[in-house]
């Protein structure tokens, strides 16, 4: 019978993998439509599957201490996934990806030795290992210094964004997956919306880009996944190994849009692995 601790590194490695693929299609979503566009679409398509879960578990709804930080939460995640978005549709998901993954790990380690104590020295270095290692896939060989520069401030934002989601939804009351997140994604629609009316932005029809209503699925998807890791391991585990979706981003833009990737940036994905040998030990 698998540990409390591995189903949450298991839990984690899933949110990677689909929040990455999520990310890959918002970047691409956003060459049509403007970040909170593409957001306020792929929150519907979130609201959906996350109603549809927490009817078919039986959830109930949270009480008003964890309906609070799924709100505070959905307001920071939905600023940092529009950031990204922004950002990714620049051009380059490899430099944009990861700096925001960087900065998106190291609030919840802060936080989590901080609140829940040191971590062991294994998973220390795990985490050393993983944020290096997500570091070297940002060493893009096809991003101009311009690129670079344009993307930056977006992905730092995007950071901080995806650090205080990571902190404020671990603090909903353990037990309940689904409604806080649908709380969360509701709020995200909610800032999408008036951003777009301050815009003066019209809201796109859905068939007008698929492509958004499927990173919304993946996008709830990651954050079920997220959820239900931090609710089996600390939060800094599964923020740390959550935060490893760069790979599967980067993996995709080399596959589909024929973006380089460096040996160096391989080197990346591979400390990745290793860092999650060392925390999951």
């Amino acid at each position: 019978m698998l540990s409390s601790d591995l189903l949450g590194v298991i839990f984690a490695l899933n949110s990677a993998l689909v929040w990455g693929s999520g990310d890959f299609s918002g970047g691409i979503a956003t060459r049509r439509n403007n970040p909170f566009q593409v957001l306020a679409l792929a929150s519907i398509t979130g609201i959906v599957v996350l109603a549809l879960l927490a009817i078919v578990r039986g959830e109930g709804l949270p009480d008003l201490t964890s309906s609070a930080w799924a709100t505070s939460a959905g307001v920071s995640g939905a600023l940092g996934i529009a950031a990204l978005y922004r950002a990714l549709s620049l051009g380059n998901a490899a430099i944009v990806a990861p700096i925001a993954a960087v900065i998106g790990a190291i609030l919840p380690i802060l936080f989590g030795t901080a609140f829940e104590g040191v971590p062991r020295l294994t998973q220390i270095a795990g985490f050393l290992a993983g944020i290096v290692g997500i570091w070297l896939l940002t060493k893009s060989p096809s991003a101009s210094r311009v690129e670079v520069q344009g993307g930056m401030l977006l992905a730092f934002s995007a950071g901080l964004g995806f650090g205080g989601f990571f902190i404020l939804i671990a603090q909903v009351e353990p037990g309940i997956i689904f409604t806080p997140l649908l709380v969360a994604k509701s709020v995200s629609l909610g800032v999408a919306l008036v951003i777009l009316s301050i815009q003066h932005s019209g809201f796109p029809a859905a068939r007008s880009n698929p492509v958004a209503l499927i990173a919304g699925v993946l996008d709830a998807g990651g954050n079920v996944f997220y959820l239900l890791a931090e609710q089996f391991t600390r939060l800094d585990v599964a923020a740390v190994l959550s935060s490893m979706y760069p790979a599967s981003t980067v993996i995709l833009a080399s596959l589909i849009l024929k973006e380089k990737v460096s040996p160096v940036q391989w080197a990346g994905v591979f400390l990745c692995l290793f860092a999650v040998a060392l925390i999951a030990v």
